[in-house]
């Protein structure tokens, strides 16, 4: 989009009541933290929130979290914003090399990063749910709940990022509780830390806006998406579309109700596209859903759960617990715009 856009969505989403503002280094290769730094250029600093993510780029480095590179990303990040300083730092990834060679220098580089002002708080991406099975250093995509406990004993965690949607078995639901496994949201509550939601929407998907037929670009992490699945999605938003509307922004303001709802204690991160998008946002939320119609929503967001349990592919160790959705229970690992 462009940019003098982007900077005047970022404002109106101040206006509107926004307190954070989140981004990192890969967005645009820094692209996405220049234009944050533009808005951040023409309102008290003090009045919000940053936070940015490292990890995900590790340069020339063997690991993306040696004292060098984890330095270097963090003053580009600050130079790009035109900020003295973060208020919270998200680590990408659990990845502190073979039995977590670099977390030592990690987190002595981290905690002189917070001496020195740069960084107020740590967090980190997870997945929403945390096994209760074996997950070793080294392993990107896989944490398990004593390996995710010890990392935050370890940094210091006071923030925990992770993806949830409508698509996402929701917390404390009997489809996704086990004793093998415990909720991201859970987990937060009794380490005192606490969470960021990321892909309300499902990159979209939720609007409606995407057909079975829709064609995504390379490298566009949407493009791991099947047609079941699209199909799935949008026959099953049809009653929400007959009961609250059939545009974008009647189903936008469907499901961010709903996140806000199941997730009350959490940071709501969304994406844009326009200034009137971030209006029409805000403008969703003014009116609570009634007691009857979050039933309604609950009982249609759960059938294209089901749906998409049926016509999902088959699952590795590593997959999802709906392979094909992004954000429907697994840790986004490849960056996209905010």
């Amino acid at each position: 989009m462009d940019d003098d856009c982007a900077v005047d969505a970022l404002l109106r989403a101040r206006e509107e009541g926004a307190t954070v503002f989140d981004t990192s280094d890969v967005y645009g290769l820094g692209h996405s933290q220049r234009v944050l730094g533009r808005m951040l250029a023409q309102v008290p600093r003090e009045s919000i929130s940053i936070t940015s993510t490292v990890g995900a780029f590790r340069g020339t480095s063997v690991n993306a979290y040696s004292s060098l590179n984890l330095h270097g990303q963090v003053e580009q990040s600050l130079e790009n914003l035109g900020v003295e300083s973060l208020d919270v730092l998200t680590l990408h990834h659990t990845d502190f090399g073979p039995r977590d060679q670099y977390l030592r220098e990690a987190r002595e580089t981290l905690e002189a990063l917070r001496d020195l002002g740069r960084v107020k708080a740590l967090g980190m991406r997870a997945p929403n749910r945390l096994a209760a099975g074996t997950a070793t250093s080294g392993e990107r995509n896989q944490v398990n709940a004593a390996r995710f406990a010890f990392l935050v004993q370890q940094l210091g965690l006071k923030v925990i990022t992770t993806p949830f949607n409508p698509l996402t078995q929701p917390p404390g639901s009997e489809a996704a509780d086990s004793e093998e496994d415990e909720d991201i949201f859970s987990f937060a509550r009794r380490h005192g830390v606490a969470t960021m939601i990321t892909e309300p929407l499902s990159l979209g998907l939720l609007t409606g806006k995407y057909r079975p037929g829709t064609a995504f670009g390379p490298g566009d992490v949407r493009s791991r998406i099947t047609a079941p699945a699209l199909d799935a999605v949008q026959r099953g938003l049809q009653p929400l579309r007959d009961r609250f509307g059939s545009t974008p922004q009647d189903l936008a303001r469907v499901a961010l109700q709903y996140c806000l709802r199941r997730c009350p204690d959490s940071i709501v991160l969304t994406g844009f596209t326009s200034p009137q998008q971030v209006a029409l946002n805000y403008q969703g939320l003014k009116t609570a859903l009634s007691e009857p119609d979050y039933e309604f929503v609950e009982a249609a967001y759960a059938a294209i759960r089901a749906e998409l349990q049926e016509v999902g592919e088959p699952r590795s160790s590593e997959a999802a617990s709906v392979p094909c959705i992004p954000g429907a229970g697994q840790p986004a690992h490849v960056p996209e715009e905010r």
